[in-house]
């Protein structure tokens, strides 16, 4: 049976840290939507409860063994505000780009994507409208940063996120590629097609230059209605869903 020692709770709490995150090949999933979420869906290193937790929930457990813990170690061990009842600290699984098969399919590519927040949502997102890859650059935020696992409210167990150098692998992916601009053609006129690559840029700065060379296709979405004064910009997260709705739609 494993115990709580001073060395795991202060392992789990650095697990906020890319760096410790990589070393050690893990991640933590925090309160019970996400940790039930994912339970199933990635290998269990550690799984930390309260007493009123489990005493409420044992029977979903199914035969897992968990530590129970104080609720001032998980104030110790969390990565939240608000600390939960139940941490869960998974194995990072290892996800090769050479295993995506792209043909067919409607993919989401990210583009120095920064914010954990929108990291996350998108993966929510991509959840919802049933794309199952997201191709990432090397810069994009780290999946596993625990805002992004939160984020994805369980998301992440069923949505594959790879990164690679998000250029070279668009160059030979086979796909249409679609990127968001703001002079791109309007999304609502452009022809779609029902399998390609959605490149959506970062938060600031858009879809950088070599990324932008592999685009075939430059889309905008619109303000409504047309010339008068409004934002800038829509978050990257919001836009991403506006984009991938209408190509969704287009198959219905």
């Amino acid at each position: 049976m494993v115990e709580l020692t001073n060395r795991l709770r202060k392992l789990v709490a650095s697990l906020d840290d890319a760096r410790v995150r990589r070393e050690e090949g893990l991640f933590v999933a925090e309160g019970t939507k996400c940790v039930l979420d994912t339970l199933r869906h990635f290998e269990v290193r550690y799984l930390f409860v309260t007493t009123a937790w489990l005493e409420r929930r044992h029977g979903e457990l199914k035969g897992m063994e968990p530590i129970v813990v104080k609720r001032a170690d998980m104030e110790r061990m969390s990565h939240l505000s608000t600390p939960p009842e139940v941490i869960a600290v998974y194995a990072m699984p290892r996800l090769d780009i050479s295993e995506l098969a792209p043909a067919g399919k409607l993919v989401l590519a990210l583009d120095r994507v920064q914010d954990p927040g929108n990291l996350g949502t998108i993966i929510r997102i991509a959840d919802w409208f049933g794309i199952r890859d997201i191709v990432c650059s090397p810069d994009t935020v780290d999946l596993y940063n625990p805002k992004v696992v939160q984020a994805t409210m369980g998301a992440i167990s069923r949505v594959k996120v790879y990164y690679t150098p998000l250029a070279e692998w668009l160059h030979g992916c086979g796909l249409p590629v679609y990127g968001t601009f703001l002079d791109g053609d309007d999304i609502y006129g452009a022809s779609l097609s029902p399998a390609g690559v959605i490149v959506m840029g970062n938060e600031g700065k858009g879809i950088s230059g070599d990324v932008a060379r592999e685009v075939t296709c430059r889309l905008t979405i619109p303000p409504y209605p047309a010339g008068v004064a409004t934002s800038e910009s829509l978050n990257v997260a919001t836009a991403t869903a506006v984009t991938v709705s209408e190509f969704r739609r287009r198959q219905l």
